[in-house]
């Protein structure tokens, strides 16, 4: 069960690490994705050698409960899981609960915050924190991408394992990283889709003062702008121009050689569970600077580097000092590259599929 991330195209709209995973348990198992808004109309389609059964707009989350159930009636599940959870994560507790079938939640998002600012997180209102708390109540095994996930869990009072959704090697094939010309200006680059979590203006107003320092520098800015051009007219009024190139959404065969040519990740998000930029850039030889959030608190100070959410002083000065230590930026950005690797995509079917096979099990013993 997803909110999206399956488009048909397997191009776009698409979550990667999400499709990586597929791939591999269709690979041992019969697999159906029921996605709830990937389209505005009900539709089928097969995708990474899984049926996709997109559900779409109206009364969604009830029709979503009655397609798990009639494929079921087809044949028989052996358990339902959501990537996500939130409006996918009911479905799924819902479903499972009605057929009598073990339940997996993975908490992969904003579910368990309330960033109130921005209006952004599952547990803003009151609604949304009775339903999540029912949610990972009901679910059989909660699941997260890493370890500030499984800390916030645990203080809502949820057992929860650490399991990152891990890049696909055979899309981002490891990389040693690579010496940087201290000669040349630097390559920096950010991916992320442009909105208020991902705090894009922390992260200008940082290379705004990186500039300043007399750091020379270019920025790759790579992701869907959902707030209709205004990070790019704040750019051009901190004179950013000439040193930022917003590239918008791009594919994975485009994505894979600019963050190559890349010398840092930056991230200023204000919350991660992951990200899996992060990830892909590591094993692409590239270390992250960024936000204490998912991957980054859990990875720093050994293979990543944090600086407080909101702190674009202390991420421009950090940026300048890896700039100006090239031995720290290659000793950091091969321990990401050993860590991302040993957590591969591979790792997480494997992980997901040991989880199942428990669940499995135990349901029927139980019966």
């Amino acid at each position: 069960m997803v909110p999206g991330g399956v488009d048909r195209s397997g191009e776009y709209r698409i979550i990667p690490a999400l499709l990586a995973l597929i791939a591999r348990l269709a690979l041992r198992d019969e697999i159906h994705v029921f996605a709830l808004r990937q389209e505005a109309r009900p539709a089928h389609w097969d995708l990474a050698g899984a049926r996709i059964h997109n559900i779409g707009s109206g009364a969604t989350v009830l029709r979503a409960i009655r397609a798990i159930r009639t494929e079921h009636r087809s044949s028989a599940f052996h358990l339902v899981h959501s990537i996500w959870s939130g409006a996918p994560g009911f479905v799924a507790v819902a479903a499972a609960a009605t057929l009598r079938l073990p339940c997996l939640i993975h908490v992969a998002g904003g579910e368990l915050t309330a960033l109130r600012d921005i209006g952004y997180g599952g547990r803003l209102k009151w609604r949304g924190r009775v339903r999540e708390a029912a949610v990972l109540r009901a679910a059989s095994t909660v699941t997260a991408a890493s370890a500030p996930m499984i800390t916030a869990l645990g203080q809502l009072g949820i057992p929860a394992t650490r399991l990152p959704l891990g890049v696909d090697l055979n899309i981002w094939p490891p990389r040693e990283p690579v010496r940087r010309d201290i000669g040349m200006p630097a390559r920096l680059i950010h991916v992320a889709s442009l909105n208020r979590v991902k705090d894009q203006p922390t992260l200008l107003r940082a290379l705004a003062s990186l500039a300043q320092l007399g750091v020379d520098f270019h920025v790759d800015i790579v992701g869907e702008d959902t707030l209709q051009g205004e990070i790019q007219g704040l750019a051009h009024r901190l004179g950013l121009t000439a040193r930022v190139k917003f590239h918008g959404f791009l594919p994975q065969v485009l994505l894979l050689p600019l963050v190559q040519s890349a010398h840092l990740m930056l991230i200023s998000s204000r919350h991660e569970a992951g990200p899996l930029a992060v990830l892909e850039a590591a094993v692409a030889g590239v270390p992250t600077i960024g936000t204490t959030v998912g991957h980054i608190a859990e990875w720093a100070p050994d293979a990543a580097i944090a600086v407080p959410v909101g702190g674009s002083a202390a991420l421009a000065s950090t940026i300048a000092e890896v700039l100006a230590n090239e031995d720290l930026r290659l000793r950091i950005a091969r321990e990401a590259l050993r860590r991302a690797a040993q957590e591969d995509a591979d790792y997480t079917a494997r992980s997901f599929q040991a989880i199942y096979t428990k669940l499995i099990a135990r349901a029927n013993t139980e019966i």
